[in-house]
């Protein structure tokens, strides 16, 4: 499913963001860095030790941050490390779109064309699918509004139930 938002290509996939072919896939951080389960251990599976190494020297940010290390041998040459809200924390929803819209940052400070995004907090985080979707969708597509150089974001979702709750909040969403 895609949508074209100015000069950039909206885009919803089904699939492994571990598999992406975009400049840089966001990784569903912990605020430390620390690569371990769901997303996070994929990407350190897949990508390989130096991308917790220079997630080390970097040392952390904040929930709503984001930070960029190398892909490592992931077909992306970058990895956003993104760090969403745990649900219950308060100010949830500010947070999961603060670490949407500084992702989306970063990439242009970095001029890449192409990002792709997994739901953020929506796994071991427990943050509602749908309040995900309708936030991050929302906040890429005011982005794309923008003056920006990417031509593409991808939202890259595992399993068909996160492909549906996205696809549906994405028709009903202006652009």
């Amino acid at each position: 499913m895609q949508r074209q938002i100015g000069k950039t290509t909206l885009e919803l996939i089904q699939g492994d963001i571990t598999e992406m072919d975009t400049d840089a896939i966001v990784n569903a951080a912990n605020a430390a860095l620390k690569l371990g389960g769901g997303i996070a251990g994929a990407i350190a599976r897949k990508g390989g030790p130096k991308i917790q190494e220079e997630c080390d020297r970097i040392g952390g940010t904040f929930v709503g941050g984001a930070v960029i290390t190398t892909g490592g041998k992931l077909k992306a040459k970058y990895v956003i490390h993104a760090v969403g809200p745990r649900m219950g924390e308060g100010n949830e929803n500010e947070k999961l779109k603060n670490a949407t819209l500084n992702s989306l940052k970063l990439t242009d400070e970095h001029r890449l064309k192409s990002i792709a995004f997994p739901a953020v907090s929506a796994g071991i985080f427990g943050f509602p699918i749908d309040r995900c979707a309708q936030i991050m969708l929302s906040t890429a597509i005011e982005y794309a509004k923008e003056r920006t150089n990417l031509e593409k974001i991808a939202f890259c979702l595992y399993g068909a139930e996160a492909f549906k709750v996205f696809a549906k909040k994405l028709e009903k969403l202006p652009g």
